[in-house]
């Protein structure tokens, strides 16, 4: 397979030639050209599969080589590289039938996975054709049809089981490789992307390599993979059919595997819920009790579940931490102590056993509880301080694992212990405040707005502020609005009225008598004078 590599950057092309494994990709050419010029002499001379073009080139834009490249009716997969997110361009990429749009400056590891992506697009349209050309292409529609029936399958038998005698004659009307009596197994896979992965930036580029690791990983002489699904976020529901009945393939082993290469491929940590072994026709309620299991169980990244386990394992009742250590820990200012005891705490509860999430719940909610009255303790407005959106996404996800549920909590307690440091320290504070009001002056000043802007307990910051300042909250606001309207009437030809309204007094009445009050003549004497 060949690639052109088109920029006029000279060291762009060569970065692209010494940093990406073109062995790996299994390019055997790799022809590169500094303008559209050399680009269009290469593509008639030789076949060119795949093109990685940028935009912006002095002889004439990639967008122009792309638009050459569909008039001549070459089927090439073109993926075009710009500085500029600019929507235009990439409309125009999006009608030229681009296969990728890519901001530079150029992430190798993402680039590598779109050209690979885009090999395996130049693969299927190669089978496609030869499928036409010899009149097989009902093979390529036989998986459609497997997939479907699989689809169709697991997601009516949440509402409507399909019955036996339906099952029968999808089967024959279908001409699907089965029979009842055949041996199939279902596995749930969790997938959780650490915060440089591709999960989190490109959640299209994470599930075609998440695929192409997992069909690397599960390839065996004893199983077939029937479905890959994704049923809902970084969860996928894989069904296998083992070929060789008296010979049971090691899943076991297989999972561990996918779940240690998820780390340094995917970077993404990974968990397993397997069930076991079944017919065709049971196949459905497996997958419907590993569903429910992943809702009620908190999951232990890098481990795999057992389904069977899961089942015999007895209820068993929420035990607290030793809630008043903790709190101790949290006034005596030991941080880590405090996280180290959460973190043996929760491997406690799971160690041989599966944590239901409804006990990790009532968990989650003592410790807040415990957070939120050490704050309260401090004069601090928790619902203020946590009301961000990095708070809400833990949150949202603490449930999901025990190590969700640490990042949840060392997130809770560091924010905590760090704003108490901020709060100490009453001249920062005090500056923020005086800050915040003369960049408002105009706005609605009241002790509790201002107290929700430092999250502070309104009392508590009035009392600070006067202890700092040596005048009250009201006073200093009302001094700041009349300097600022000294400056306005000194230095601007606004009306008096105007001048009101801009630092905060809509009532002019009242805005007279308070500036007489502290300068001693009225805004209109001051003005002439």
């Amino acid at each position: 397979m060949n690639i052109l590599l088109v920029d006029d950057d000279y060291f762009v092309i060569k970065a692209l030639e010494t940093r990406m494994d073109w062995s790996y990709l299994q390019i055997n050419q790799i022809y590169t050209a500094q303008n559209i010029t050399q680009a269009k002499e290469i593509i008639m001379k030789h076949p060119i599969q795949i093109l990685v073009s940028d935009i912006d080139m002095p002889q004439g834009t990639g967008l122009e080589l792309l638009a050459w490249v569909r008039d001549q009716g070459h089927d090439i997969q073109s993926i075009i590289l710009t500085n500029y997110a600019d929507f235009n361009y990439a409309q125009k990429a999006i009608e030229l039938q681009s296969f990728e749009y890519f901001l530079k400056p150029i992430e190798f590891d993402k680039l590598m996975l779109i050209i690979q992506k885009a090999i395996a697009q130049v693969k299927k349209n190669e089978l496609n054709e030869q499928a036409k050309q010899k009149g097989y292409l009902w093979k390529n529609n036989q998986l459609k049809v497997i997939e479907h029936f699989w689809r169709k399958l697991i997601l009516n038998s949440q509402s409507f089981p399909m019955k036996r005698d339906d099952l029968i004659h999808s089967i024959a009307e279908l001409q699907l490789p089965y029979c009842l009596e055949d041996n199939f197994h279902a596995l749930l896979f969790n997938l959780y992307p650490h915060y440089n992965s591709m999960g989190i930036t490109d959640k299209g580029i994470f599930d075609f390599a998440f695929e192409n690791v997992f069909h690397e990983i599960f390839h065996s002489s004893t199983l077939s993979m029937e479905l890959v699904m994704e049923h809902k976020e970084y969860s996928w529901i894989a069904i296998f059919r083992c070929l060789e009945p008296q010979q049971q393939p090691d899943l076991e082993q297989l999972c561990h595997t996918f779940i240690a290469k998820s780390i340094p491929y995917l970077k993404a940590d990974a968990s397993c819920s397997m069930g076991l072994p079944e017919s065709l026709e049971k196949i459905p309620q497996t997958v419907r009790q590993l569903m429910r299991m992943n809702e009620e169980i908190a999951q232990t990244r890098n481990q795999i579940i057992f389904i069977d386990h899961y089942q015999l394992q007895a209820k068993k009742e929420y035990s607290p931490p030793d809630l008043a250590q903790l709190e101790e820990k949290l006034y005596l200012n030991k941080l880590e102590q405090f996280i180290l005891e959460i973190q043996k705490y929760l491997r406690s509860c799971v160690n041989g056993m599966y944590l239901e999430k409804s006990i990790l719940s009532l968990f989650r909610l003592d410790i807040t509880q415990l957070v939120y009255s050490f704050l309260k303790s401090k004069e601090i407005l928790t619902h203020k301080l946590y009301s961000g959106k990095s708070y809400e996404r833990l949150f949202s996800l603490s449930l999901q694992s025990i190590e969700n549920m640490e990042e949840y909590i060392t997130y809770l307690v560091r924010t905590a212990m760090e704003y108490i440091e901020f709060t100490k320290q009453s001249t920062s504070v005090v500056e923020e405040i005086k800050q915040y009001i003369h960049e408002h002056i105009g706005e609605e000043l009241t002790r509790n707005s201002l107290a929700e802007v430092i999250y502070l307990n309104p009392d508590y910051l009035a009392r600070l502020f006067k202890k700092e300042i040596g005048i009250s909250l009201g006073t200093y606001i009302t001094k700041t609005r009349i300097s600022a309207a000294k400056q306005l009437l000194d230095t601007s030809t606004l009306s008096i009225y105007s001048v009101a309204n801009k630092v905060g007094y809509p009532n002019y009445s009242y805005f007279s008598k308070l500036f007489k009050q502290d300068v001693g003549v009225s805004p209109n004497e001051y003005k002439k004078g």
